[in-house]
């Protein structure tokens, strides 16, 4: 049966393989596959997860975003997500810039963050609840402005009178919810139209999506978007493809995660325990394990290939001429 999964691919803007031209490139040849979107991490001090290696560099998103937009027709471009360091009204206006840009092409994933040192670089409050707090008014602040209508705000984070934005999106931009936790399901039901956790295992997202379920019923809403973005690795063998990726790190990644459902010896120890959140192996494995991922209730899957941004053309050949087509068969 063909899939009804959305594609996407999360960009090499990051970390020592980070580079404009392989956005661009990239981009444009994602489209040229099918695929649906492109996404990009957002950061104001950039400090790379311990998995990851300690090259901070990082290319601005939204403009990346809004140079992809210029050079493509269908592409979604996304945030995955970004972080409330801006002011409310900038990024009320770099949204809504964007959605011009690309005809209402956007999609805009919103989370609390993971570093407390860039709401403090920003000279914002940064404890989990202000982070928290601070999404859900940034949401609330940017789909009034987004409506043209002129908003008057005042509390604890923000104060401003009759701003009035122009021009406003082309179409409305849905509003995604990073995390994955119960905590990142209620909020998600609570104030956005998406759910997004990011990497996460099989077992916890199939959890989490019957969590999200409950409350959105809850809540009186239709279930929301659900999407993912597992670590990705393709070869013409598996051994290769795992040998490609930190398989130790990310295994260790679960043993700090409380939420997550532990596996049946009750530690994160070898590659099984993490299915789901690394994809690693030959066209027909992600094949495989992307149709797992369809049937535990996911909408739209974005490749991270981040340990494969070295050979990123290479690995976007590869999904694009074996595993899209073979899924949508």
């Amino acid at each position: 049966m063909a899939t009804k999964l959305k594609f996407g691919l999360l960009l090499p803007h990051f970390g020592d393989q980070g580079s404009v031209e392989k956005c661009l490139e990239g981009s444009k040849k994602a489209e040229g596959y099918g695929f649906d979107s492109v996404w990009i991490r957002d950061h104001l001090v950039f400090e790379p997860h311990g998995m990851e290696g300690t090259d901070n560099t990082h290319i601005e998103g939204l403009l990346l975003l809004g140079a992809i937009a210029s050079i493509t027709k269908k592409l979604i471009l996304g945030t995955g997500t970004v972080i409330s360091h801006r002011h409310p009204i900038h990024l009320a206006q770099c949204m809504a810039g964007l959605s011009a840009i690309s005809n209402g092409r956007v999609i805009m994933g919103i989370g609390a963050g993971t570093f407390p040192h860039e709401f403090e670089a920003a000279g914002l409050a940064h404890t989990k609840e202000d982070r928290f707090n601070l999404a859900k008014v940034n949401a609330g602040i940017l789909r009034r402005l987004w409506t043209g209508e002129k908003v008057d705000y005042e509390d604890q984070y923000f104060s401003f009178k009759d701003v009035e934005l122009k021009p406003t999106p082309v179409k409305p931009i849905p509003i995604w919810y990073g995390g994955g936790t119960p905590a990142s399901c209620r909020r998600a039901a609570d104030y956005c139209d998406g759910w997004m956790p990011g990497r996460i295992p099989m077992a916890t997202f199939k959890k989490m999506v019957q969590y999200l379920n409950e409350q959105c019923k809850k809540v009186g809403k239709k279930m929301l978007t659900t999407s993912a973005i597992p670590i990705t690795s393709l070869a013409r063998d598996k051994d290769t493809a795992v040998s490609k990726v930190n398989a130790k790190g990310l295994i260790n990644e679960g043993n700090k995660k409380p939420t997550w459902v532990k596996p049946a010896s009750g530690t994160f120890s070898k590659l099984e325990d993490i299915e789901g959140l690394l994809m690693a192996g030959t066209p027909e494995d992600i094949v495989r394990d992307t149709r797992k991922y369809e049937e535990a209730g996911l909408d739209h899957i974005v490749f991270d290939l981040r340990f494969r941004y070295s050979d990123w053309y290479e690995q976007i050949d590869l999904l694009g001429k074996e595993v899209i087509p073979a899924l949508r068969a």
